[in-house]
């Protein structure tokens, strides 16, 4: 029976799939008549979710995911050390040949492969059509959230949507932005319509799929979309969310410290709309918690990735700021300040986590990836409807207040233009989400990049070359570009 296969136009994918499969049968993608049953599709979707948490394999699991966001200005890597493709991504001087890449172009298309068996074979699968419905709706958001990834760091990159073999796939070309962006609004908006309300942790919901397309939206009404008209969209699919929370089951928590206890008590909670589960057990631990983000040698971690000092600077002093940062180390010696460490760089006290018996840093947790969270959809709401409108309504006060408030922070100042109101919401999205995957994002939309990258403190790695647009972009991953030299 002929074996459904993307062939996505990556080396690694093309010489090693037989071997992958064999040692991997978990992210397993079953033939078409395996998706006869329930039970086959299934086991599909599961597939599709893995390769976006599998270990040091592909994925969202290690200190890559930081990586190649470290062009923004709240993270930043070892000036020495072993961490030269880390400073790449930071300096931006990055080669196509840097492996940090590979983790995130990996994970998000075997993801894609995965829902597009999915998608074009799930009519084979007889049962229960609400439970149908939910399985090919969480094939769409896969396939939509990974597109999302891949567009915002590559900007042109291969817009493949078949499960079916075809040998020119190996001469595919780049999509345009706004191809692939047309895609990932189309697969939402069925997602939203096929999914049901429960969430379950680590996988998407109905909610989960608005969450994500408020901010797909928000995202396309800045660089290099720039369609100003998305951001309506974003504002009324944000409040979309917001005002049926609790169908949903989303919204903040009371201590944001009970985020980050480094513990399973902080692995699902209501302000979780997107996090992925990982497992030790089963094979699939992240890594992204624990050495990576400890300072070395004072506290045994690997110091891949920490706090700009000029971001940590300018961070609002309170509780938010206490919570996010880890500033005194515990060494053999004694406590010791940042200042006076090998790295001279503050830590984020988020992903610190020490190993319960031995009380050294651990390498490998069971702790979920929080890749959205309900304060991220008060956020857009507020900006995206300020930008809309022109003037920022009182609802979208209390949503960043509500924010703010939980931070130990006051109400943000009244009677803001809409320019001054949203730019003030953007920032707000800085400090909240500092370390946590938003910031060059949100840089990268507002063409602000070369703004944050200008005044450097003197600690903090520098560019090396000069910021272009060209260089808010990764270069197509060296293997690719032998394989089809179109990209």
């Amino acid at each position: 029976m002929k074996r459904l296969f993307i062939l996505l136009v990556t080396l690694q994918l093309i010489t090693s799939c037989n071997k992958e499969l064999a040692e991997h049968p978990y992210g397993q993608l079953p033939l078409d008549e395996g998706l006869n049953t329930i039970e086959g599709l299934q086991a599909a979707v599961i597939g599709a979710y893995q390769p976006l948490k599998n270990g040091y394999t592909s994925g969202f699991g290690t200190a890559s995911l930081n990586a190649v966001l470290m062009g923004a200005d709240d993270i930043t890597t070892h000036q020495a050390s072993n961490k030269q493709e880390l400073r790449e991504m930071d300096q931006f001087a990055v080669n196509s040949t840097n492996s940090r890449m590979n983790a995130i172009w990996l994970g998000c298309y075997q993801s894609i492969r995965g829902a597009n068996n999915i998608i074009e074979n799930y009519h084979l699968t007889a049962g229960d059509s609400t439970t149908i419905n939910q399985l090919v709706g969480e094939a769409h958001f896969l396939r939509a959230f990974s597109y999302f990834w891949l567009v915002r760091l590559w900007g042109h990159v291969p817009l493949i949507t078949t499960a079916t073999y075809d040998p020119a796939l190996l001469a595919v070309q780049k999509a345009t932005p706004r191809e692939v962006y047309d895609l990932i609004e189309g697969d939402l908006k069925k997602a939203e319509t096929l999914m049901g309300n429960e969430i379950k942790p680590g996988r998407a919901s109905a909610g989960t799929a608005k969450a994500i397309l408020a901010e797909v939206y928000l995202t396309e009404g800045g660089y290099p979309l720039n369609d100003a008209s998305k951001y309506a969209l974003a504002a009324a699919k944000a409040k979309e969310v917001i005002d049926t929370k609790s169908v949903y089951g989303f919204d903040l928590v009371s201590d944001l410290a009970a985020l980050w206890t480094g513990t399973q008590a902080s692995n699902h909670t209501p302000e979780d709309v997107f996090a992925l589960q990982f497992c030790i057990s089963c094979g699939n631990a992240s890594a992204l918690y624990g050495k990576s983000s400890m300072p070395d040698p004072e506290e045994s971690g690997w110091s891949d990735y920490f706090a700009e000092i000029g971001f940590f600077n300018n961070f609002p002093e309170g509780k938010r700021k206490d919570i996010t940062f880890h500033t005194v180390f515990k060494t053999s010696n004694g406590d010791l300040p940042w200042q006076n460490s090998i790295t001279k760089h503050p830590y984020y006290n988020k992903f610190r986590v020490n190993e319960p018996t031995s009380g050294y840093a651990t390498s490998s947790t069971n702790l979920a990836v929080k890749l959205m969270r309900y304060a991220q959809v008060l956020l857009t709401y507020a900006e995206a409807e300020a930008r809309a409108t022109g003037t920022p309504s009182a609802v979208a006060y209390q949503a960043v207040n509500q924010v703010r408030n939980r931070a130990g922070l006051p109400d943000l100042t009244p009677g803001l233009s809409g320019a001054a109101f949203a730019d003030s919401v953007a920032q707000e999205r800085a400090w909240e989400f500092a370390g946590e995957y938003t910031r060059w994002f949100d840089l990268q939309r507002l063409e602000l990049v070369e703004a944050a990258n200008a005044n450097k403190a003197a600690d903090d790695l520098k560019p090396i070359n000069t910021i272009t647009k060209e260089r808010y972009w990764l270069p197509i991953p060296y293997n690719d570009t032998q394989i089809n030299p179109g990209l």
